[in-house]
């Protein structure tokens, strides 16, 4: 957890990582926790160093390659996973396409279109295309939500301050 404080209407994490003010405004708790950097000019990492680059768990590293959604993932002499850049990209995309609430079906059914090769552009597309008028689609709904609770602010503001002009009279 990230203690807040706030000063002059900028929010800065109270920590002792890479702190930065955020002139924007704009609360720092709601984005995701900045991602681990990739040394430069190493393409082997260990699952740790994964989960430490992307958040995930090893748990769900696992469960990715076990489903399908990660591609044969190579191992060293001794077994152990050894992630590439190529894999971090590919788990950063997958990322994206959590946000956007593509079914795990769906990604899986993406990445085997993948592994396929080029004759499968034409159904990626598609299924991409789809996936981004849903996320649209929820976009507008959420801005519609914004918006009422826009009005139902505005008015809750309006009567409190209707209520203070009553109260010094």
């Amino acid at each position: 957890m990230t203690v807040m404080q706030t000063t002059a209407g900028t929010l800065v994490p109270n920590a002792t990582s890479n702190a930065t003010s955020n002139a924007g405004g704009t609360d720092v708790c709601s984005a995701p926790p900045p991602r681990h950097p990739r040394p430069d000019g190493q393409d082997s990492y260990t699952i740790s160093e994964v989960v430490a680059f992307t958040g995930l768990t090893a748990h769900t590293l696992r469960w990715y390659e076990r489903i399908g959604l990660m591609s044969h993932i190579d191992r060293s002499h001794t077994g152990q996973r050894r992630y590439s850049n190529r894999d971090l990209d590919w788990l950063d995309f997958v990322g994206k396409l959590r946000m956007t609430g593509m079914p795990v079906a769906d990604m899986v059914r993406y990445a085997e279109m993948v592994r396929e090769g080029e004759s499968t552009y034409l159904d990626r597309r598609e299924l991409l295309e789809s996936t981004r008028r849903d996320v649209l689609t929820r976009i507008a709904e959420l801005q519609d939500t914004v918006a009422v609770l826009d009005r139902k602010i505005s008015f809750y503001g309006d009567a409190g301050r209707a209520r203070e002009g009553e109260r010094n009279r």
